[in-house]
């Protein structure tokens, strides 16, 4: 159904086009016209002015060909972690990877290219399909920045796939965890490390006792923590006064999401207070979790695709959060779609040949199958 010739090609031309965080106007103007050719609708929305972008989520609509048909959301992310420049992509054994000093651009150049080859495949062949939404987003990367500041009346689906996880196509993610941005500083008292230490509080030791207290990693099958920054002191003759800390809570549950990052700022507080120094917490909401039961119709349609191309569906649950957090806020159903790529964020970056087909050919058993359930 898909041409694999033509994919491998689309794939490669979008891994060499830089797009930063919050950069992606050339990909985006690209992926405006491959979306018009294809026969969609397209529009790009302000999220870019709103997030100080220079691109905001591209977003496309083919309507039906056939009557009483579901519309269907698919949704990858534009932008890539760096480095992203200059990246020269290799295909070897069926294997495809970058030369090694950048990442490949799988993530979520992969979503992209199934995405469009799928649409190609529908409308080419004439195959009859319900209405078809693209929503292409901005700096998933910093911080689901796209989806979160989407207008929400934009969204016509009545259920949607986002294509951004690893894993073999046939995975389907259906539980996510929210996660809480925990932004921590810890005053001490400054004072000459040499003449008069004891007339200093150390920021910094303040910081460790309250680090040995605090529950991290993984605290039970659903709910994690981890500290990911601490910057703090001037000089080694210098009591340190002043100590940044930025750590994250998540969780597939609200209300051990809340419990655990009540136990986070408690601790800081505490040990700060007990010791003579004051601390500032700042607690920020990044996104909610979502949970799709597997009888849902979007996981229903998802497995029934798979099963009809040869793929093994499985099912599961992720600690990672992606754009169809806000998608399920919003009312519109979405499941994550493992598309293969492997080893992302990092230069050892890479995604199989097999994968990237396979995931474009279960595009299209989505998009047919979803107007037999209709």
């Amino acid at each position: 159904m898909i041409n694999k010739k033509r994919m491998l090609s689309e794939f490669l031309e979008l891994t060499k086009i830089r797009c930063s965080t919050k950069a992606e106007r050339e990909v985006g103007d690209l992926l405006k016209q491959r979306l018009i050719n294809l026969g969609l609708d397209v529009f790009e929305d302000e999220v870019g002015v709103q997030i100080g972008g220079n691109c905001g989520n591209i977003i496309g609509f083919l309507p039906s060909n056939v009557a009483r048909a579901e519309t269907i959301m698919l949704s990858a992310h534009m932008d890539c972690v760096e480095p992203c420049g200059n990246v020269s992509p290799i295909v070897e054994g069926g294997i495809i990877k970058s030369c090694g000093n950048t990442i490949l651009g799988a993530d979520d150049k992969a979503g992209i290219a199934a995405i469009l080859e799928g649409i190609r495949a529908i409308v080419e062949n004439k195959l009859p399909h319900g209405g078809i939404q693209v929503v292409f987003t901005v700096s998933e990367e910093g911080g689901l920045d796209g989806s979160k500041n989407i207008n929400k009346k934009h969204l016509k689906a009545a259920m949607g796939y986002a294509l951004d996880s690893g894993g073999e196509p046939g995975q389907i993610i259906t539980k996510a965890p929210g996660q809480n941005s925990i932004d921590v500083i810890i005053h001490g008292k400054k004072a000459h490390a040499g003449v008069a230490p004891e007339q200093g509080i150390n920021a910094i030791v303040l910081a460790g006792k309250a680090l040995a207290e605090l529950k991290q990693g993984r605290i039970d099958e659903e709910t994690t923590a981890n500290v990911g920054i601490i910057n703090g002191g001037n000089a080694t003759n210098i009591v340190p006064d002043r100590v940044e800390i930025k750590c994250e809570a998540r969780s597939r549950n609200v209300e051990k999401l809340a419990a655990q990052t009540e136990h986070m700022r408690n601790t800081f507080e505490r040990v700060a207070l007990e010791n003579g120094g004051r601390v500032e917490v700042n607690i920020h909401h990044a996104y909610d979790p979502y949970v799709l039961t597997d009888d849902a119709p979007v996981v229903q349609l998802a497995v029934k695709s798979a099963e009809s191309i040869g793929l093994k569906p499985v099912i599961q649950a992720t600690g990672g959060g992606s754009d169809a957090n806000f998608f399920n806020g919003y009312g519109v159903p979405t499941a994550v779609l493992g598309v293969g790529m492997s080893k992302v964020h990092t230069t050892e970056e890479y995604i199989k040949e097999e994968d990237l087909y396979n995931t474009a050919e279960l595009v299209v058993a989505i998009i047919t199958n979803a107007v037999s359930r209709s």
